[in-house]
């Protein structure tokens, strides 16, 4: 992404290497540096369709000392502050590290609270819908999203469950430590972090839904707790080895330097990272959710270029240690995989092939791709009733 801006009659060009707050303005708006001086006028273009245009407004109030804080969308209530409203914090998960105060790594600046670690346990979103005297069901997102990607599943699963989606840790509104200050985003981490929140959001037996790449993740812990789960849904999971790496649109957060950098771009880290895996377009009041932490605080970017470097260098030994447990006659617990198949990350070649070989039963979703739930929302959620 870049902005273009006029000072006087001479036009200047850059890219964007910093969050900003977004303000739906027309035509007018202003973004304010370290500075008393009157800013130019800004304007951020998302696309090559001028008709998208947006424009960029910071508030004067620095906030966690790398990006700036505080700022709307618009004058109007936030679609992001409505879907938090909906939810619930849960703790859970031992902080782990030295207790220091965390710092950009890029420039040591000290980050804001947001990026700062609880001293106990860490902070997880939680949204649930249905009644708590149904059968448990949890829906975990996949990399990069949220738990709002299920806000259309929700509700449709109430009717029979009590479904609860939850935003992992660096993601959405849960806590997102800086790397090496409490949480260094590697996959064993998670599957710890993911047994401790299970462990805290039920203490029946659940069903786990779970989307993309955060699969092998969910099977590495289920393999040592079979007894907890009734059944398991995977969404377009890395199943094949020439799926044990990243698409371009992810791993470039992993990269030194333009990493960080690309990783703090809200467009780049959000809207283009979710747009390019299948077929999928957002609204604009969507866009502004998903957004959001990438602009209240650097520490939404740094965990996203943090995990990237790990599942970079880990994911193509947990895709093959997944693909063995799947396959095993040990393996009890009932599997399904839906396969959107429209998904420009991961090729359906020998999807169908793991499926007949692991005896494992496969749903294709002809118009879905990579992000399942919100392609096709509802046909998920209907399908869902009925595993």
């Amino acid at each position: 992404m870049a902005i273009s801006f006029s000072s006087s009659s001479i036009p200047f060009h850059f890219p964007l290497a910093f969050p900003v707050a977004i303000r739906s303005r027309p035509l007018i708006s202003k973004l304010q540096f370290f500075t008393k001086k009157k800013p130019p006028r800004f304007c951020c273009q998302s696309s090559s369709d001028s008709n998208e245009d947006y424009l960029l407004d910071a508030p004067v109030s620095v906030g966690d000392g790398f990006s700036f804080s505080g700022g709307k969308y618009s004058d109007e209530p936030s679609p992001a502050d409505e879907w938090f409203k909906q939810g619930m914090i849960v703790k859970a998960h031992t902080v782990g590290g030295t207790g220091e105060k965390a710092k950009d790594p890029i420039f040591g600046l000290a980050m804001g609270g947001s990026s700062q670690a609880t001293s106990d346990l860490f902070r997880w979103f939680c949204v649930e819908s249905g009644s708590p005297d149904n059968p448990p069901i949890i829906l975990i997102h996949g990399f990069p999203s949220q738990a709002y990607s299920y806000r259309k599943v929700l509700p449709i699963l109430s009717k029979n469950y009590h479904a609860i989606a939850f935003d992992w840790l660096g993601f959405g509104f849960s806590d997102k430590p800086q790397p090496k200050y409490g949480f260094d985003y590697t996959l064993n981490e998670y599957v710890s972090s993911l047994e401790s929140v299970i462990d805290k959001l039920s203490k029946d037996r659940v069903t786990l839904v779970v989307q993309g790449y955060f699969s092998p993740v969910a099977v590495k812990y289920a393999i040592n707790h079979q007894e907890k789960l009734n059944n398991l849904i995977l969404l377009n999971p890395p199943l094949t080895v020439k799926h044990a790496n990243l698409p371009s649109t992810l791993s470039i957060f992993s990269n030194f330097l333009l990493g960080e950098i690309f990783s703090q771009d809200p467009l780049r880290a959000s809207d283009k990272a979710l747009l390019s895996g299948g077929p999928y377009k957002m609204k604009e009041e969507v866009a502004m959710v998903y957004r959001r932490p990438y602009l209240t605080s650097g520490s939404a970017g740094f965990a996203l270029n943090a995990i990237s470097r790990a599942m970079k260098k880990e994911l193509k030994t947990y895709v093959e240690e997944m693909r063995k447990i799947l396959v095993d006659e040990n393996w009890k617990v009932k599997t399904t995989i839906c396969w959107g198949q429209r998904d420009r990350w991961l090729s359906y070649d020998g999807v169908e092939d793991f499926c007949k070989e692991s005896n494992h039963r496969l749903i294709t979703l002809p118009m879905a791709g990579h992000h399942v739930q919100e392609d096709c929302s509802e046909e998920l959620g209907k399908l869902l009733l009925h595993l």
